[in-house]
């Protein structure tokens, strides 16, 4: 992940706050804004490890309560409105829903599939809008991981969907150079195996600045399946049968889906 020191950062559904900590002794950037999903007194009591009184130590302003998917919470920045070059949200996650009735209730229309693409998406949507300087890079940074579920969200396929900002490329997270930052389980005081993490990088323009650093996996180009990942194809028949096989069936369906919501999404908007 290319961070520049002079750029102004807002980070985004930070659990416990540890990664805009570490991000904070690493590079020291000209401008730290950090903010949480849950609010203060949730955050320090499901994270008792928490970097809350580090960041405010440091005078870092620390948002809580930021739901991404809410304009409302993006009009709190107030005096950050428009101001950031970059905004970063890592391994995002759906929280599970807290027994059947909730997860029957949330997922009646969508799968948990279409709402994790729906955060994302509209984390793109409102940051373009309420905090990123036109003038500057313009960034959007997503790390996630390269297994399920996450590899079946289609980060770099269909996700920005109506939206200005492109796929503009990815590049290695490399969680040594952040010490201290923990990937916590999203529901509980318990931090995840550190697995390899794939920042996905959205703008409007490509920013001359990250030239050479953004890759283009191979499964992007020609004679590929994206949605699933493989290839090259040796010859039509092989393309043919994976086309028909029940994997790539399943990941059609989720394309399905996703283009349904985002239907629905634009036309209530």
């Amino acid at each position: 992940m290319y961070l520049n020191p002079n750029w102004n950062i807002l980070t985004v559904g930070d659990g416990d706050l540890s990664f805009s900590n570490a991000l904070y002794n690493h590079i020291k950037p000209q401008k730290l804004v950090a903010s949480t999903y849950d609010a203060a007194a949730t955050l320090t009591e499901k994270y008792p490890d928490n970097a809350l009184a580090s960041l405010k130590a440091h005078k870092i302003d620390v948002l809580n309560e930021f739901d991404v998917t809410n304009t409302q919470c993006w009009q709190q920045l107030a005096e950050h409105l428009n101001s950031f070059d970059v905004v970063i949200f890592q391994f995002p996650l759906i929280p599970a829903f807290i027994g059947r009735d909730a997860f029957e209730k949330n997922t009646r229309n969508n799968s948990m599939n279409v709402l994790n693409r729906a955060l994302l998406h509209q984390f793109i949507k409102y940051a373009h809008q309420f905090a990123l300087n036109p003038q500057g890079p313009g960034l959007c940074y997503i790390t996630s991981k390269d297994v399920k579920p996450y590899r079946e969200w289609n980060i770099e396929g269909s996700l920005n969907t109506h939206l200005k900002a492109a796929y503009r490329g990815q590049m290695p997270f490399d969680i040594s150079r952040f010490d201290g930052y923990k990937i916590r389980n999203v529901d509980r005081d318990k931090h995840v195996k550190d697995t390899s993490g794939i920042t996905y990088v959205f703008s409007e323009n490509t920013p001359p600045e990250l030239s050479g650093m953004l890759a283009t996996p191979n499964y992007l180009t020609d004679n590929y399946c994206p949605l699933c990942r493989v290839g090259p194809f040796l010859a039509d028949e092989d393309k043919n049968k994976h086309f028909s096989a029940k994997k790539h069936q399943q990941m059609l369906k989720l394309e399905q889906d996703w283009q349904q919501w985002l239907t629905a999404f634009y036309k209530s908007s």
